[in-house]
């Protein structure tokens, strides 16, 4: 099967293919291929073997595709196809989640920005930490923070609003 993935601002096309074995698959992109073996450890935790290199990859559903925690760093892994398809409307965010949530259970370990601060989209606001892994959650449009809910080394889940910021209506609207 093909697919097109967005990954940050980079588009791929990727081809998986299956070995006859469901756990495995040979994976190309960009000229390359991959053999990659996984087995799940958890609903939102895969044990991977990427050409004969071991390592965990926790995976998270997030509005707009799924969440990839590798290696120590966060990947927002998105369908371009269905980006494509998705005609740009008048106010386009509303399909984008408003609150800045956690994608998993975390623990705050920094605040980027202070109430009453002017925040542009996809600006850190808040750095979780989870499993070892460090996550900046950022603004999901250009407003105004209205209240910070969280403090430094509390504990939070998916579904708790951290940062309450107030959007910015632009004169077209």
């Amino acid at each position: 099967m093909k697919y097109r993935l967005k990954v940050g601002e980079e588009t791929s096309e990727i081809e998986v293919s299956s070995t006859g074995n469901p756990q495995n698959l040979r994976i190309a992109m960009a000229n390359k291929g991959f053999d990659v073996s996984f087995q799940r450890i958890s609903e939102d935790c895969l044990w991977m073997v990427v050409d004969g290199r071991a390592t965990k990859a926790f995976v998270a559903r997030a509005g707009e595709g799924t969440l990839v925690f590798l290696a120590g760093r966060s990947y927002l892994v998105e369908d371009a196809d269905r980006l494509a398809m998705q005609a740009p409307r008048r106010g386009g965010h509303e399909e984008a989640p408003k609150e800045v949530t956690p994608p998993m259970p975390s623990v705050v370990v920094r605040i980027l920005v202070r109430e009453g601060a002017a925040v542009k989209k996809a600006q850190g606001l808040i750095v979780v930490t989870a499993m070892k892994m460090e996550t900046t959650l950022a603004a999901p449009f250009d407003g105004k923070v209205k209240k910070i809910n969280v403090s430094i080394n509390q504990k939070v889940a998916p579904g708790d609003i951290l940062v309450e910021i107030e959007e910015e209506v632009s004169k077209d609207d």
